[in-house]
């Protein structure tokens, strides 16, 4: 497997992708993005558990179950979330001008929106950019693609892998959007992910929300779950290897490799990119009872503000980190517990290390630190990646919509 530089989601044999500037975000900007497949796609997808899911969910759910589909759009500055019967209306309409655009069946188009909640959908310019930007859609339209799906993002998100399944050459590509509101209860808030690997759509599924659950799953901004998280993975077959129809195919570690990389990246990039965030943050949990106990206090760690803020502050206060783990509900030792640094020892066996600030100033003034903490009752470990509370993401949040 190696990684493809500068590599796109239409990087992948057999998508195109096209996006347009509707008018829906600031004059200016690309808010319209189209994914096509050029042939049927085997489609695998996981939304928010968020109960005000927005419109485009709740048909995405649907299309889903069909086990193929051929094209995504989406939107961003308006999310269509809490519009009730007319928001659903609205999202119908983007899918049924989407398939007579792209001449295929509505029910083999996924769609997605991100912005504002609560806000009704511009209609009209919506279905014209739907029309402009499948005008211009081509295999180079990945980077405007993942341009008309950001909000607060500041960095685009992308990825391609390409590797061997079944003695074939594989491509995989992905971008995805998220900054803020980012505590997946899923996966993040829009990741799309191509490929064109042959496999069966149930045991694509699968794939997906193991994937999601080792990667988006493992990200935490805020400690919010957008009501349009959504991770959609469409596989066209195009490599024509041997189709995976089990995950005891011999192949299905291979596919699995890549699709997880893919996700992983994203995943990493979304924490970096986190709104207002000066630094990120890589928490690994250790010498855990079970999995479920190592994301627990990883994720007490990532989500509190108390660590968020002294990684901001580059204080080495490792007492809110040990805070956080004994506070998660997860199973430890006190009296055997330890906590690493940048690769310093700062409490070992429930007791102080007293590590000099003089030591620690450099490390913490890094960009990315990473951090273990070792519950010291088992074997099971998790990762967890986040970033830093800034003055920034007070402002950013304070004035939204304004």
């Amino acid at each position: 497997m190696i990684k493809l530089e500068n590599g796109w989601n239409t990087s992948v044999p057999g998508f195109e992708a096209g996006a347009a500037m509707a008018g829906v975000k600031k004059e200016g900007r690309y808010d319209v993005s189209v994914i096509f497949s050029t042939v049927p796609a085997a489609c695998g997808a996981v939304f928010t558990q968020n109960k005000f899911c927005a419109s485009p969910v709740l048909l995405d759910r649907e299309v889903n179950k069909g086990g193929y589909a051929q094209a995504i759009v989406a939107n961003s500055g308006c999310a269509n979330a809490c519009t009730g019967v007319k928001g659903y209306e609205d999202a119908k309409a983007m899918q049924a001008h989407t398939a007579e655009a792209l001449g295929i069946k509505p029910e083999e188009v996924f769609v997605c929106s991100t912005g504002v909640i609560g806000a009704f959908m511009p209609m009209d310019r919506i279905l014209k950019g739907i029309d402009d930007a499948v005008e211009v859609m081509d295999e180079n339209g990945g980077e405007i693609a993942a341009k008309g799906i950001q909000t607060t993002d500041t960095v685009i998100k992308h990825t391609a892998y390409e590797g061997i399944v079944g003695g074939k050459k594989v491509t995989f590509g992905g971008i995805a959007k998220g900054a803020g509101m980012i505590h997946p209860n899923m996966a993040t808030m829009l990741t799309f992910i191509t490929t064109d690997a042959a496999i069966a759509p149930d045991v694509l599924k699968r794939a997906v929300k193991k994937a999601a659950d080792l990667s988006f799953n493992m990200v935490v901004v805020d400690g919010d779950t957008s009501t349009n998280d959504t991770m959609i993975v469409l596989a066209n077959g195009l490599a024509e290897n041997e189709i995976i129809l089990s995950e005891d195919h011999p192949d299905y570690p291979a596919f699995f490799e890549m699709l997880l990389a893919c996700a992983s990246d994203l995943s990493r990039m979304i924490a970096k990119d986190g709104e207002g965030a000066t630094k990120f943050l890589e928490v690994n949990v250790i010498g855990a009872k079970d999995f479920a106990d190592a994301k627990k206090a990883a994720m007490a760690i990532a989500k509190s503000p108390l660590v968020k803020t002294a990684i901001f502050g580059e204080d080495a206060n490792w007492g809110r980190i040990t805070c956080a783990a004994g506070y998660s509900g997860a199973d430890l030792d006190p009296e055997k517990a330890s906590l690493v640094v940048g690769g310093v020892c700062l409490f070992e066996n429930g007791l102080n290390k007293n590590v000099s600030d003089e030591v620690m100033e450099p490390i913490m003034a890094q960009k990315e630190i990473s951090l273990t903490m070792d519950l010291a009752v088992g074997e099971a470990k998790a990762t967890v990646w986040t970033c830093d509370f800034s003055y920034d993401y007070v402002k950013i949040n304070g004035d939204y919509r304004t």
